[in-house]
This record gives C-alpha cells, sequence and structure tokens, in this order.
C-alpha cells in the first residue's frame, strides 16, 4: 500500500538497499530511463478504466508521440556521441553505449505495451460503437464511397516508387511511413520491388459512411492504399508487403559564429529532415527480402530495428477522437473569468492596479493573457511593449496585437527564440511578420535558449509611467494552454517592472543586470540562488527550527541541486517534491534521502508549472515563507545554458494561493498520483480505506482561485492549507 497524499501523510521509514555506494554515481537515478517511466506513466491512463475511452486512446497517442520525440532527439544524441567512441559517464555513471543498452531494453517493453494498449482499446471502440474496419468488411456503398474518395483526394498525392537499378532506393524523411511492396506482373511474372510512401498530409485513418447513424467507422489509409494498388501499378499483382517507419536525428547544429542566425537555421531545419536515422518499425511477418532490401538500404542495424504487431505510428490515433462521441470523453470545462476582471469591465489594467492577480491555466483562462496585450497594442497610453516568445500558436492572437502595437507606432521589441525544439521554423516565420509590422525583433544568445517567459508593458499614467508585467511558467500558446497547467503573474509593482525591463536588456543588448529586486535569472545567479535558500534551510534544521521544502517541477537532474537536497535531507530538512517527468533524486533511502518523498502526477491536465517553497524558519505554509514561482526545471540545460527566471512571489494573496491551494492539492493528490520509491519504481497511490480519491485537477475546476476573487472576496474560498502567522 503506498498514499501519495504528502500533504497529510507522515514520512515513511527509509530503507535499506544494499549493495550500493551512495558516495557514488548510485545516488541518482539515469535521466533517460526516468523520463521513459513517465512515459510508461502516460500509457497507464490509457489502461486506467477510470478515464472516458476516447481520451484512453489519446493517452496512447501521446505516450507514442512522446517515445517519437525521445527517440529522435535524446537517444540520437547518444548514438552519436556512441559512434564517436565516448566514454564520458553522466552523473549516474553510465556511458552512451551503457545507457543506450538500457534504453533499448526499456523502450522495447514500452513500444510493447503501447500495442497492447491499442488492442485492448481498439475492441472496446468497437464495443461503443467506434470500429476500425479492414478490407473484408467494406460493402458495396463503401466501395463506391472509397472509388470517388481514392481517385478525388488520394490518387493525385501519391508517388509509387520502382526499386531497381536504375531507380535507386529513396530517401526517406523523418518520420516517412511507406508501404514496401513485392510485385508481380501478369503478363509474364516479372517481380518488381516498390515503395509507397504515404504522404502526412492525408488522414491516417478514412472514415466511412456511418452505417444507420449508429456506428462510426474508420478505414486505415494503408489498407485503402492496398486495395488500390492495381491503379498505382497496372498490371501487376502483390506478393508480398509490409509497412515501416524512419526516425531520424532531429536535434539541430547551428555554427556559433553564424552570421545570420534566421538564415542558418532554416537551412538547419532542411538538414533535419535528412538526420541519421535512429530507429526502424517494420511490420512483423515482412517478406524477408523486403526487410533486408529496407534495412541495408536505410543503414539500419537489427538493434536500431522493431517489429510491431498491430498498427505502427500510434500518435496518428489523435485522429480517432470525434466530437460526435462527447460521452467517451472528459465532461466538457469551460476555463474561469476571474471575478476580479469582471468587476473592472474586462479592463485588465484596472484589474492589475487593484491587487497582484496569479492565474493558474487551464483553470483561469488564458484568454487574459492575449487581452493584456490586446488591450495594450490599443491603447493610446502605452508607449512601449516588451515580450519573450519562446512557443507560440500558427495564427497567434499575440504576434498579433504585437504587430498592431507597432503598426500604430508603439516601441515593441519581441525577442524570439530561434531555438524552441520543433517550433523553429514556426518562430522564424513570426519573427518576419514582426519586422515587416516594424518591431524590434531580437533573437537572444546563439549558445543559450531564452526559455523565460514575460511580457513588460509601459504605461502612461498621468505624470508617470508605469509597467504591468507578466511572468509565466508556460509558452505564450493558446493552444496547448488548454490542456498545460502554468502559472501566469499580472502585477504594477514597480520593482517587479523593473527586473522584467533588465531581463530583456540583458538578451537584447548584453546588459547584464544587477540590484536585482525579485527576479533571479539563469544562467547568472538562478541557481545560487536557490543552493542558497537549500543551505538556509540546513541552518535552520541545525538550530532545531522548523526546515522544509516544497517544490513542483517537471523535472530535476541537476547533480548540484540533488546532492543539496540530501544533504539537507540529512540535516533533517522535509523534502516533499511533486515532479512530473525526470526525476534522478533517489527518495526514502537510510542514511542518504530519509527526509525526501517524490510523486509525480500525470492526469487530465499536463502538469507544467513550477513552485518552490521554503519554510524560512517556520511551519509551511505561513507568512515567512519563500515563494517562488519559475520557468526552470532544476535541470542542467535549464540552470547553465537557458535564459530563465525565478520570480519571488512578495504579494500576501498570491503566496497564500501558490501555498494553500496550488502546492496543497498537487501534494494531496491521490487519483493521478505515483509515488516514487527508491529502487526507481513508482507505484500508484493505493489505500485500505477506499472511496473516493482527492483528484487535484478537479479541485482547481471546482474552486476559484484566491486572487482572481473581486467583490466576492474570500469567505468562500477553499483552502487546503492554512497559512500561519
Amino acid at each position: 500500500m503506498v498514499n501519495s497524499d504528502f500533504l497529510n501523510e507522515s514520512f515513511l521509514e527509509p530503507v535499506d538497499l544494499q549493495g550500493m555506494d551512495f558516495s557514488g554515481p548510485d545516488r541518482f537515478f539515469n535521466r533517460e530511463l526516468s523520463w521513459l517511466a513517465f512515459n510508461r506513466r502516460v500509457l497507464e491512463e490509457a489502461e486506467n478504466p477510470d478515464v472516458p475511452l476516447l481520451e484512453r486512446v489519446r493517452f496512447v497517442s501521446i505516450s507514442a508521440s512522446n517515445l517519437d520525440e525521445f527517440f529522435t532527439v535524446r537517444v540520437a544524441g547518444l548514438q552519436e556521441l556512441a559512434r564517436t567512441g565516448s566514454q564520458k559517464t553522466g552523473a549516474d555513471g553510465l556511458t552512451p553505449l551503457q545507457q543506450l543498452v538500457l534504453i533499448e531494453r526499456d523502450a522495447r517493453k514500452l513500444m510493447n505495451a503501447q500495442q497492447e494498449a491499442w488492442s485492448v482499446l481498439r475492441k472496446e471502440l468497437d464495443a461503443n460503437g467506434i470500429t476500425i474496419a479492414s478490407v473484408e468488411d467494406l460493402n458495396t456503398a463503401d466501395r463506391n464511397f472509397l472509388d470517388s474518395l481514392f481517385m478525388d483526394k488520394v490518387f493525385p498525392v501519391l508517388t509509387p516508387l520502382a526499386i531497381d537499378p536504375a531507380h535507386p532506393f529513396p530517401f526517406i524523411p523523418n518520420e516517412g511511413f511507406c508501404l514496401a511492396l513485392q510485385l508481380e506482373r501478369s503478363s509474364d511474372k516479372r517481380s518488381l520491388k516498390a515503395l509507397l510512401p504515404i504522404p502526412q498530409q492525408i488522414d491516417r485513418f478514412v472514415r466511412l459512411p456511418d452505417e444507420k447513424g449508429e456506428i462510426i467507422r474508420f478505414l486505415p489509409l494503408e489498407a485503402l492504399l492496398l486495395e488500390y494498388v492495381s491503379h498505382l501499378f497496372p498490371g501487376y499483382v502483390i506478393k508480398g508487403n509490409c509497412a515501416f517507419r524512419v526516425l531520424r536525428d532531429s536535434d539541430l547544429e547551428v555554427e556559433e559564429e553564424a552570421e545570420d542566425l534566421v538564415r542558418e537555421f532554416e537551412t538547419a531545419l532542411k538538414r533535419r529532415r535528412r538526420g541519421e536515422v535512429v530507429r526502424l518499425s517494420l511490420s512483423s511477418g515482412a517478406p524477408p527480402k523486403l526487410r533486408t532490401l529496407i534495412m541495408e538500404s536505410l543503414g539500419v542495424k537489427e538493434e536500431e530495428s522493431f517489429d510491431f504487431e498491430g498498427m505502427d505510428g500510434l500518435a496518428d490515433l489523435s485522429e480517432l477522437l470525434i466530437d460526435t462521441r462527447p460521452d467517451l470523453m472528459w465532461p466538457g470545462f469551460v476555463p474561469r473569468m476571474p471575478e476580479r476582471v469582471q468587476d473592472h469591465d474586462g479592463d485588465m489594467f484596472a484589474a492589475i492596479r487593484r491587487k497582484d492577480m496569479l492565474l493558474q491555466h487551464p483553470y483561469e483562462t488564458f484568454d487574459l493573457v492575449v487581452r493584456f496585450l490586446v488591450q495594450a497594442a490599443t491603447d493610446p497610453n502605452v508607449l512601449a511593449i516588451k515580450q519573450t516568445l519562446y512557443r507560440t500558436s500558427y495564427n497567434s492572437p499575440i504576434v498579433d496585437a504585437l504587430c498592431e502595437a507597432a503598426e500604430s507606432g508603439k516601441s515593441v521589441t519581441a525577442l524570439i527564440e530561434l531555438k524552441a525544439r520543433f517550433d523553429e521554423a514556426a518562430n522564424i516565420r513570426q519573427s518576419r511578420r514582426l519586422e515587416r509590422a516594424g518591431a524590434h525583433v531580437v533573437y537572444g544568445f546563439i549558445d543559450l535558449k531564452t526559455h523565460a517567459k514575460v511580457s513588460s508593458v509601459a504605461r502612461r499614467e498621468g505624470e508617470q509611467i508605469v509597467v504591468y508585467t507578466h511572468y509565466g511558467t508556460g509558452n505564450y500558446h493558446p493552444i496547448t494552454a488548454r490542456i498545460y497547467t502554468d502559472l501566469s503573474l499580472f502585477t504594477c509593482d514597480a520593482a517587479v517592472g523593473r527586473d522584467a525591463v533588465k531581463l530583456v536588456n540583458y538578451v537584447s543588448g548584453y546588459a547584464r543586470p544587477d540590484h536585482m529586486a525579485h527576479l533571479a535569472i539563469a544562467p547568472l545567479d538562478l541557481k545560487d540562488r536557490l543552493l542558497e535558500c537549500i543551505r538556509n534551510e540546513i541552518d535552520f534544521a541545525k538550530k532545531s527550527r522548523p526546515a522544509e521544502i516544497w517544490a513542483k517541477l517537471n523535472s530535476i537532474i541537476d547533480p548540484d541541486v540533488i546532492d543539496a537536497l540530501y544533504e539537507a535531507s540529512a540535516a533533517g530538512v522535509r523534502i516533499s517534491l511533486v515532479v512530473r517527468g525526470i526525476c534522478g533524486v533517489r527518495p526514502g533511502v537510510r542514511g542518504l534521502s530519509e527526509k525526501i518523498r517524490v510523486k509525480s502526477v500525470v492526469g487530465r491536465f499536463l502538469e507544467h508549472s513550477r513552485i518552490v517553497c521554503f519554510a524560512n524558519g517556520a511551519h509551511l505554509p505561513s507568512k515567512k515563507s519563500l515563494v517562488f514561482m519559475s520557468s526552470a526545471d532544476w535541470m542542467e540545460r535549464n540552470l547553465i545554458r537557458r535564459v530563465e527566471t525565478l520570480v519571488s512571489i512578495k504579494n500576501p494573496t498570491v503566496k497564500n494561493q501558490i501555498m494553500g491551494q496550488i502546492m496543497a492539492a498537487n501534494l494531496a493528490d491521490q487519483a493521478q498520483s505515483w509515488v516514487l520509491k527508491p529502487d526507481g519504481t513508482y507505484e500508484r497511490h493505493s489505500d485500505e480505506i477506499g472511496g473516493e480519491q482527492f483528484n487535484c485537477h478537479n479541485f482547481f475546476m471546482e474552486n476559484p482561485s484566491l486572487s482572481g476573487r473581486g467583490t466576492a472576496g474570500y469567505k468562500d474560498a477553499v483552502i487546503l492549507a492554512e497559512t500561519r502567522n
């Protein structure tokens, strides 16, 4: 039995782990294996009967998409190191080759589990009136429908490719999905090998006409193509076939001395499509000659291939999430409009002037972040806008607002990060738009990613210039803001505003900031600030004063920070961590981490906000506590190789909201929590009593946040952990 209610339950007794040297690398979990364990938790939601059926299908799709990216970035990097013979070890003591062996073991288990999960879900979908049909199931009406669809919408974009001495094996791009065919000409029995690349521009599933309006049927595109091969290779019949899919190295390398950074990135994006193959998946039972041809032509070793039973490219299952079956999806949820903003008739500047406001997305609408910038763009009293953009949507209303502001004569500075992985092309496109509108576009440092999220609006009010500031833990992306849990802090505190301006100036002009009032910045002093706060808790513990740390992160792998937490645990500091994904901390080990416990929350929404609270000589939560929100996870790349923010929260209401609502609910969650055990495995919450388990996502959907309350006040606000004096 494991209880994940860290808010109310005591720390468990530490365990002894024999045969390990905790003065060496055994004190850390491996980053890549920890990530695979996280993606296994994502997949387990597909196996959770409490999750609606189509949402379970979504979790399979997410798990598959995650794994694709893992191979194209993380595994690709390790393979490159292994090819060079690198013996460099990480904090966990493993060389690149040793890591690849362990990754292969766990990844194959995960891929098999994905196929098993999809097999079960396919049967459940069928039982609920959603069928994945085969060609044997097609009736005359279906075939008439498919005849027209194939000739009108599919045939024009297909390119069949023969393979012979005059037609060498073609290049297959990253995520390229193909049918390999062994054909025979009817007239003279001559054989032909051929490929049929499946265009990514066509949906993977073809929806067939509904049967009596009751059964929803889909036909996989590859089944359709095999049925219509005679239209592509007239006079030939299929003697054998298989499907295969290619993943390539997708990391970007940019010359540090590139004179034109945008052009260099445009070139690098083209190179990405041609990266080394890191994974080949083939349908099981492929004809041996076809299999050999594919592997030799792509230069793939046996250990880099995976034979699948079922369906390849499971990420495409997202196409099955049809809105005509709301009974099989999460109940609808409309993000709240905070009462404070309503009290001021939607005027963001008036609402922020009243008091600092912290929104938690998606529970409070992200539209207010957009409104903040739209209002700034159209307000004649606004003089300047400074904005960082790490990721945003294709048709971004935020970029629209910035363009409008620039075109109306306002001073607009847009700090765009070209190195935002897989969004590089979108960011290049947005930068061109902004430049045409007259904005100052800054691309930041060549060797550092700018990951900080900040908006700064300078507004003339009487004889003064008031700076309104927004700090976020997530991206300025209206689409992902619907499913990512993130924080947005709005304030017109002058000192906070100056810090934000200094941050932008640091990136735009290399002007190293000094005298920051409420902000620590990576790579300058953010890590030092964290370590200083941990050391303070150690000092309090040694003086027999209350000493405690709460933290909520996506990942923690930095060895210096982890060692500081181990030192704090040894001193008696109580440390409760909510880490969604990668975690290098080995908790609950006698003599190493007796006062550290770790849990992961995976559920309806993707936990993305970063928070850390230090007791500061009192009991958490208290008015004395030090509370921070951050754009940074506790990883070396975030603390050393990125521009990140750690924002100190001073407003009492916002502090109370973070500690008493947000952190308390995450710590108390049972329904969506897995507890990390000392041996590196995760165990889902269970208890002997039974009954309804506390669900932090449901809590946030049902209860408004403190700082967003307006004239209604705080009397009926639900606080899970009361702040003490």
